[in-house]
């Protein structure tokens, strides 16, 4: 028997039990929101140099996904982070768990300007983790 069976009586329906997990889940959403500081895009674009080499915490919308590996081999993906006011490049190493169109948390480290080579990258976030909200919990899914 689950914790959560064992909190409801046992005359509810499984729609209270989704209502139940999904509050929890937005509960605990809200919490990490709050406590790490979300912040908007717009305000990142507005003052880069205020946020340059800090942790930050942003949500947007995830597209133009792209697969790579490093230098050391091992996988690496980016993609562009949209909200109504802007875009921000963010990179990560790992498995790409994210898709086209999902609505994330990006968790990581804002650069206003970072040199790859001959190239110069502005507005980028290092992720340390890249949650999508849409996929945190099922029961949330219509």
């Amino acid at each position: 028997m689950s914790c959560v069976s064992r909190l409801l009586p046992a005359c509810a329906n499984r729609t209270l039990v989704a209502l139940f997990l999904a509050l929890v889940t937005l509960y605990g959403l809200a919490s990490v929101c709050q406590a790490s500081g979300l912040l908007e895009i717009a305000e990142l674009l507005a003052h880069p140099e205020q946020y340059d080499h800090q942790d930050v915490v942003v949500t947007g919308k995830v597209t133009n996904v792209q697969l790579a590996t490093n230098r050391q081999g091992q996988p690496a993906y980016g993609f562009l982070l949209q909200d109504q006011a802007g875009t921000l490049k963010v990179v990560s190493l790992g498995q790409a768990e994210v898709r086209e169109g999902d609505q994330v948390i990006v968790e990581g480290v804002f650069s206003r300007l970072r040199q790859a080579g001959r190239t110069i990258v502005y507005n980028e976030i290092k992720a340390l983790s890249v949650k999508p909200i849409n996929r945190l919990n099922p029961d949330l899914v219509g």
